[in-house]
């Protein structure tokens, strides 16, 4: 959530519209199990984890539009209907369908995807899914098919057509692998004697919809599918970009696309896939307990140090491995020794002040660029297109990075240009080379501040605050080298000590 959330946040900040949908796909076997173990009605038990989600949301300082749920009746209604249109159109037909169906991942696995392995807690045999390492069970049933098999050349074409559809670009490589070694109809049902959780087939009362059409179709329910003629694309669709986990890559780049093409609806522009947390380089699973607890990191680290710690070392293509020694580091290092000491050294410098740098520059008052204010200047000069640059690639972590880079770079600007060294001279130009240095020091935080809005919108504004840059000067056309001349005056007390600090000593290192 938090990287779709930084995505939605920079297109609000470059002035555009952007509308963040999350939720939760609440039927299928899984859910009917889960909920019977815990001695619960199914639809109790989803509404107690939606509304963990939904807290989880607002923690996490998530700023979603809307929040789906596969059991909403507006969203059973768009299924209903997609189902006659698929069935209309020819691309439904029954048949008997075997083979090994995983409940944990909702899916049928071919025999060529399937292995046998000794569960070494229990030394029990059993077959899993190769790809998911889940248990799998033979299954023999008549259900309802999806002519899946007919896009193949179609998906090909389109792949080949929008080669940034998949990002990463390996996974692009194995979705077409996949594809391109051909496609099997898809079982689209379940009997009801064996799935009762779930939006019954309209008709056919003895079969339920599986899960991942059934859910799959959340994206078009709140861009107000079934549209009325001409606002097709009123709502957004198609989605610019949609943000999911590397292990449901086949359901959103294979199913997901073909069911579409066979409503002659397009497909959304991309769909970003990230790679997984582990926790001391082992897989979360509740099953075994290994996993983290989001509403105490927040409650330990705030919300905008987390939000900055998953954005900067959150893995894309590779996992990464999550701990408290991480964060710490992160905060640290980055945060309290980066952003937070540069702050503190110009806003609580002795010497000079912040205004009369800014007023001194609109007026000319400023020396002749040395080299080194050459080089910051220069590094103002395009950061913004830098980052922006990044987010077009959808390269969340790497903005960030880029951004973290310009705050490193003005610490040691300042370490060199050591204003302090010359508050106190009274020799010809040395006032004016420290409001240089001190101005250009100040800009870093302001462009910085603006940019680092998607990230951590809390300390961001806090930041912005500290140095006094109005509301409306707050947005991506401001992020620019002289852009503002209105800021400098502080908006909030700036404090004494660690009091005000933007980032504060942690209360424990462990």
């Amino acid at each position: 959530m938090v990287l779709t959330d930084i995505l939605k946040r920079w297109q609000i900040l470059k002035g555009k519209k952007a509308v963040l949908c999350t939720g939760t796909d609440e039927h299928g076997m899984k859910i009917q199990r889960a909920a019977s173990m815990a001695d619960s009605d199914p639809k109790t038990f989803c509404d107690k984890g939606a509304e963990v989600f939904k807290n989880l949301a607002k923690s996490g300082a998530i700023s979603n539009d809307h929040f789906i749920r596969t059991t909403d009746p507006e969203h059973r209604e768009a299924v209903e209907y997609i189902w006659h249109l698929l069935r209309e159109r020819g691309f439904i037909y029954t048949a008997k369908h075997e083979g090994w169906y995983s409940v944990s991942d909702e899916t049928f696995y071919p025999q060529s995807a399937v292995q046998l392995i000794l569960d070494p807690k229990t030394g029990r045999k059993m077959m899993t899914s190769i790809e998911t390492g889940k248990e799998v069970e033979w299954t023999s049933e008549s259900n309802y098919h999806f002519r899946l098999s007919a896009f193949r050349e179609q998906l090909l074409d389109f792949y080949e057509k929008t080669p940034d559809f998949v990002l990463p670009q390996t996974r692009m490589n194995d979705i077409i692998k996949a594809v391109s070694s051909g496609l099997e109809d898809l079982s689209i049902s379940r009997p009801v004697e064996r799935l009762t959780w779930g939006i019954r087939v309209p008709g056919d009362e003895s079969q339920t919809i599986y899960v991942w059409l059934d859910a799959l179709i959340n994206y078009l329910t709140k861009a107000g599918f079934p549209w009325t003629p001409g606002q097709e694309h009123a709502n957004g669709w198609p989605a610019d970009c949609q943000v999911i986990g590397k292990d449901i890559v086949r359901f959103h780049c294979i199913y997901w696309p073909a069911f579409l093409f066979a409503l002659g609806i397009p497909p959304p522009q991309q769909i970003l896939t990230h790679a997984h947390w582990t926790l001391g380089h082992q897989k979360m699973a509740k099953s075994t307990g290994n996993v983290v607890n989001p509403f105490f990191a927040i409650d330990r680290f705030g919300v905008d140090v987390m939000r900055y710690y998953l954005a900067h070392d959150g893995g894309i293509t590779d996992d990464a491995d999550y701990g408290n020694p991480y964060i710490i580091e992160r905060y640290k290092k980055t945060l309290q020794g980066g952003l937070g000491n540069l702050t503190s050294r110009i806003l609580r410098g002795k010497g000079w002040n912040v205004r009369e740098a800014i007023v001194a520059t609109q007026k000319n008052r400023l020396p002749e660029d040395d080299k080194l204010s050459l080089s910051q200047r220069d590094l103002l000069s395009h950061l913004a297109e830098e980052v922006d640059s990044l987010f077009a690639q959808t390269d969340v972590g790497g903005a960030l990075k880029a951004i973290m880079s310009a705050v490193y770079s003005t610490n040691k600007y300042l370490h060199l240009a050591s204003p302090w060294s010359l508050t106190k001279s009274t020799a010809p130009g040395d006032k004016a080379r420290v409001d240089l240095t001190i101005y250009l020091s100040t800009e870093t935080l302001r462009i910085c501040g603006i940019l680092l809005q998607p990230y951590m919108p809390n300390k961001a504004a806090e930041l912005l605050d500290m140095l006094g840059v109005a509301a409306g000067n707050r947005t991506f056309t401001s992020a620019r080298l002289d852009r503002d001349a209105e800021y400098g005056e502080s908006k909030v007390e700036l404090g004494r000590g660690t009091e005000g600090v933007l980032f504060p000593p942690l209360n424990s290192d462990l």
